[in-house]
């Protein structure tokens, strides 16, 4: 996985204010493969419906990825007429190698793109892109498979879907519901951190950004879309599903092992309620004690299950100690990586030898308690046994939290030292005026001119690292303002 340096973690979010112009606050991208006859009408339907219902600048990009047919000549006989279009020409196929070159050398605040077919309706377009414009979020996508949208396509290609969608919910635990949907957006200030760790530069190029994003906390807005398939595609399903299947394998390995240096993707929300200071409450308990409720009710139901298996042909204190050892294993690694947050390897062997001190401590408690039983009734019910253990367990999973969050997985940058946790929530430091107005978008211009021309430019060269400034003022967003008004 590719681990080079990013520009940094991200500002709070804000809201898009008026600016310059002739600056477009839109840049949808149009990648494109020998579609000479496609691609004309798709881009000057684009523009139309841009024209006639988006109120703010844009612009139209049509990224060539190495098309062998007439197609660079139509892109830039469109560029030459139509103000708002402007051509990339790319050496090398890949969706991915397209997307990133043009999104990393346009200046546009709100990044898109589309496939050539316009299988998805356009009016969702604006739902789309406004979360991101407003502030409220970092990525949009449209999805095929919400529950209000509306589909047409076969059942070959609506099974593919929904058995990628499937695969990755189980393997990577991405919680969107569309990864492959050719209709997406994502903020300028998001892509420059983001893009840099996406490796893939062909079609699992959605699939690997979304779950990088998602991973580290960012938040991804999904419209529900009206998509009809086209029987033209040209995309090879079956070498297009193995590539995906070894880029899941391939995210999933590099998750597992924690070399994705996700923390450069951590933001500060600035009006987050969980940046509210609430007397006589540390940062992250709440969060902390649902989490611990939640793994110690699924180590206790676990533990149950291995004492009663393990009683079946041993004593009670044997049947209580293997239980309690399995459980308590598996109980420390739920809680280091869902509770508190830490991931990779650094560390592990250390916070199992500690849980282990505790399991040493609970082992005590639950074993001193049956010891009492057995010294009271002389031979308990199986019952009543569980019954003493589950209300020793009880105390000893209090004792465990506090020993966990104080000795075990203790916060690091209270104390000075360096976290292991990633994408923890940092608050933001500024302090932001709820009096001051902010201004409006700037309008779409009229006429519009041109940002560029069409350039050629080898894959990969707009793809550097390098960034150029935004040229637009932002504004942030205050707690309490409002705003006005792929085939398969």
């Amino acid at each position: 996985m590719r681990t080079d340096s990013s520009p940094g973690t991200l500002p709070a979010r804000e809201h898009l204010p008026a600016g310059n112009a002739g600056t477009p606050v839109l840049d949808v991208v149009i990648p494109v493969y020998n579609e000479e006859k496609d691609l004309q009408p798709c881009v000057l339907r684009l523009h139309d419906h841009l024209t006639r219902t988006f109120p703010y600048a844009f612009r139209i990009t049509i990224a060539d990825n190495a098309s062998t047919d007439s197609t660079p000549l139509v892109a830039a006989r469109l560029a030459a007429e139509v103000p708002e279009v402007a051509g990339f020409r790319l050496e090398q196929k890949g969706r991915g190698r397209a997307l990133r070159t043009v999104w990393s050398a346009s200046d546009a605040p709100i990044l898109a793109y589309m496939d050539v077919d316009l299988s998805t309706d356009l009016n969702a377009l604006l739902p789309l892109v406004a979360p991101l414009i407003s502030g409220h979020s970092d990525l949009a996508i449209g999805s095929r498979l919400a529950r209000t949208s509306r589909v047409v396509r076969g059942p070959k290609r609506e099974f593919i879907s929904r058995a990628y969608n499937m695969i990755l919910r189980g393997s990577l635990q991405a919680r969107f519901s569309d990864a492959q949907c050719g209709f997406k957006a994502i903020r300028r200030d998001v892509a420059q951190v983001l893009l840099p760790l996406v490796e893939d530069t062909g079609w699992f190029f959605d699939t690997e950004m979304l779950v990088l994003a998602e991973r580290a906390g960012l938040r991804i807005h999904e419209v529900p879309v009206d998509w009809v398939d086209d029987p033209d595609s040209t995309v090879h399903i079956v070498k297009t599903a193995t590539d995906d299947l070894k880029g899941v394998w391939r995210i999933g390995k590099a998750l597992a092992g924690g070399s994705l240096p996700l923390d450069r993707l951590t933001r500060p929300f600035g009006d987050d309620p969980r940046d509210r200071d609430i007397q006589d409450v540390p940062k992250g308990l709440a969060r902390q004690l649902v989490g611990f409720c939640v793994v110690g009710g699924l180590s206790t139901l676990f533990y149950l299950v291995l004492y009663s298996v393990f009683r079946q042909f041993s004593g009670s204190q044997v049947a209580n100690a293997l239980a309690l050892l399995v459980s308590a294993i598996a109980n420390t690694a739920a809680n280091r990586r869902l509770t508190f947050g830490v991931r990779g390897r650094g560390g592990a062997v250390r916070h199992q030898a500690q849980g282990l001190v505790v399991f040493g401590i609970g082992l005590a408690l639950t074993s001193g308690s049956l010891a009492a039983l057995n010294a009271a009734t002389g031979d308990p019910a199986h019952s009543t046994e569980l019954a003493v253990l589950i209300a020793a367990n009880l105390a000893a999973t209090v004792l465990r939290f506090l020993l966990f969050r104080a000795w075990v997985f203790p916060d690091r940058r209270e104390s000075g030292g360096e976290s292991t946790v990633v994408a923890t929530h940092h608050p933001s430091s500024p302090t932001y005026s709820t009096t001051a107005p902010y201004a409006p978008l700037p309008q779409r211009p009229v006429p519009y001119q041109q940002p560029y021309q069409t350039t050629q430019v080898r894959a990969g060269e707009a793809a550097d690292g390098s960034w150029r400034d935004a040229t637009m003022r932002l504004q942030p967003v205050r707690p309490h303002d409002t705003d006005p008004g792929d085939p398969r």
